[in-house]
């Protein structure tokens, strides 16, 4: 009898030790968001992007905001500026010209010219860490006018007009 006994306190500590609250490691990626527009043709972005350090953190967000500038198109942020079209609009440019972006975003590529932390806020960057990566919310200046030029004189996009 005392033998069942530890067995059913054993059985239930170990049943038991797995209910509580379980912490959600997941983070839900937020939007890019346009927040201003500079009269030289440059936006300010928000972004959010992870990573293992603070360093890589801040090149990945400049890198992602030109991407979504690039291919996707960044929604606004409600603040009476409209939602940035892509500036490519062909479907396949990623596949077609892929030699071409491989050298477009490599870590010292052209792109590095059109993204800055010009208009960087202290209250516009965030930080979320856990034991494996950092969440890093910045804001980042895209030269979107400049970067429409390039990509016009490398022959990426159409020129005006042209579509």
């Amino acid at each position: 009898m005392k033998k069942l006994t530890v067995f059913i306190a054993a059985a239930a500590m170990v049943l038991l030790s797995g209910c509580g609250a379980k912490r959600s490691q997941a983070y839900y990626d937020k939007p890019s968001q346009v927040l201003s527009a500079n009269f030289d043709g440059s936006y300010v972005i928000r972004v959010q992007v992870r990573s293992k350090d603070a360093v890589t953190a801040f090149t990945d967000a400049q890198r992602k905001a030109v991407q979504e500038v690039i291919f996707d198109g960044v929604k606004s942020a409600s603040n009476g500026i409209s939602d940035l079209k892509p500036l490519c609009f062909d479907m396949n440019a990623r596949e077609k010209y892929e030699d071409y972006w491989n050298a477009f975003f490599s870590d010292k590529g052209p792109w590095t010219q059109f993204a800055s932390y010009k208009d960087r806020r202290a209250v516009t960057t965030g930080y979320e860490r856990d034991g494996r990566q950092m969440v890093e919310t910045g804001t980042v200046t895209v030269d979107r006018a400049g970067l429409k030029k390039k990509l016009i004189e490398d022959g990426i996009i159409p020129a005006e007009g042209r579509y």
